[in-house]
């Protein structure tokens, strides 16, 4: 199966509402695996988000928090623990004892096995320690599997993407915040040269979309995981969402 558009520029200018994986399919499997990811793709997701951080021996590998604790059967920091380390730990059964062994992955292991299947919105995780140089491991990575055309890089750290942008000019970059954005975070923000904005849904309105138009900004927004919700942001013309439930997600929209 390959991705439904060739490149992410064309699907987020299609003006069809992408839906795009939360981690994968984290309502019904383990976040940030690859059983998450392949499930939803059969969801029909059109996209996985994904977060990147650096292990000790500077490898990219897959974990939303900065400790292992909450969803492997390992303790400490991902920082501190080398790639072998990491894949000796199990990163499914505290979902569930059906996922039971899963590991978690590389950024090199997606590529490898979903890099012409779909489009990818590759979260840096910045702001702890051990968090530096991860951008400079994605865009080795983008480029080793010449994935440049099919990914948007994304962070909350406008400095991670400042550096990403040196790196990598003609890959797609999203800023992520909340209503909350730290001051410090203003004066790089503005030397930033960037496609999308990625704020939380519950900033998104008639206002914003038309403040976002107005300044060539696609729209993507998170977490969204009401029906209702869903159907109100694609009224409002957002570009995607970003759903832990992409199924219910799809259902909603064809209904």
């Amino acid at each position: 199966m390959s991705a439904k558009f060739a490149s992410i520029q064309e699907a987020m200018a299609s003006g069809e509402m992408l839906i795009m994986a939360h981690r994968g399919a984290m309502a019904s499997a383990p976040m940030n695996t690859m059983a998450a990811f392949e499930l939803a793709l059969e969801q029909g997701a059109d996209g996985i988000e994904l977060d990147v951080q650096r292990s000790s021996d500077g490898h990219a590998v897959i974990l939303h928090d900065f400790s292992v604790d909450a969803t492997t059967d390992g303790s400490g920091p991902v920082a501190g623990k080398s790639l072998s380390e990491l894949q000796e730990l199990d990163a499914g059964s505290w979902f569930s004892s059906d996922y039971a062994g899963e590991g978690i992955p590389t950024l090199d292991q997606v590529f490898a096995s979903l890099g012409d299947r779909t489009l990818f919105n590759v979260e840096i995780k910045s702001g702890r320690e051990g968090s530096g140089k991860v951008e400079e491991r994605v865009a080795a990575c983008v480029r080793r599997f010449s994935v440049q055309n099919r990914v948007i890089v994304s962070s909350f750290d406008p400095t991670v993407l400042l550096n990403f942008r040196l790196l990598m000019p003609r890959v797609m970059i999203g800023f992520l915040y909340d209503s909350e954005l730290p001051a410090a975070y203003l004066i790089p923000l503005r030397k930033l040269s960037h496609e999308a904005r990625h704020p939380r849904h519950d900033m998104v309105d008639e206002v914003y979309m038309r403040w976002a138009r107005e300044n060539d900004y696609y729209v993507n927004t998170w977490t969204v995981n009401e029906p209702g919700r869903a159907v109100e942001l694609r009224r409002l013309g957002v570009n995607a969402i970003i759903s832990n439930d992409p199924k219910m997600m799809i259902d909603a929209l064809s209904s």
